[in-house]
């Protein structure tokens, strides 16, 4: 059924462009010159982003913050062993799944940890990611109070999915 899904939604647009008396063509091809400028615009914003998260990794900052922060998520009831992943969820996506993907595989999915992690890679964003491409698409300078929100919406994420661990199991 997936197989067929893009077909027909290229077959009922000709249609109606059709129907319409439009050229579909045209209108196709304008609306990939529109999709390449937006591409164009965000590139450089997500470019810079994904090469800090690749440098903060390879220097072993995210380790170090991690092992500093490890007192105040215990603190928290965060087991300190998800602290790389709490630090790096907000930057990047597939690299806190790559982060969450050796927590289970060191602890186990039906570990503690593990659990932990998969709930905090459900209930928070990528929040830097998602600012940047939202707001370069948008055209928005200043993110003003957007990224401190973000932040504690994130962290409010990984003290509830902490404490909803705990609860359920």
């Amino acid at each position: 059924m997936t197989d067929y899904i893009v077909p027909l939604i290229l077959f009922f647009t000709a249609a109606a462009a059709l129907r319409k008396r439009e050229n579909a063509y045209d209108i196709l091809l304008q609306g990939a010159g529109d999709g390449l400028k937006l591409l164009v615009s965000i590139l450089p914003a997500l470019v810079l982003l994904l090469t800090a998260v690749y440098m903060l990794r390879a220097s072993g900052a995210v380790e170090l913050l991690s092992r500093m922060a490890a007192p105040l998520f215990s603190f928290f009831g965060i087991p300190p062993e998800t602290a790389m992943l709490v630090l790096i969820r907000p930057i990047s996506g597939s690299a806190a799944l790559a982060v969450g993907a050796e927590l289970m595989a060191e602890y186990g999915v039906d570990s503690l940890i593990g659990r932990t992690a998969a709930v905090m890679l459900g209930s928070t964003e990528t929040t830097f990611y998602t600012i940047s491409v939202y707001f370069g698409a948008a055209g928005i300078q200043k993110t003003r109070y957007t990224i401190p929100a973000a932040l504690f919406a994130d962290f409010v994420g990984f003290f509830m999915a902490s404490c909803t661990v705990r609860w359920l199991f």
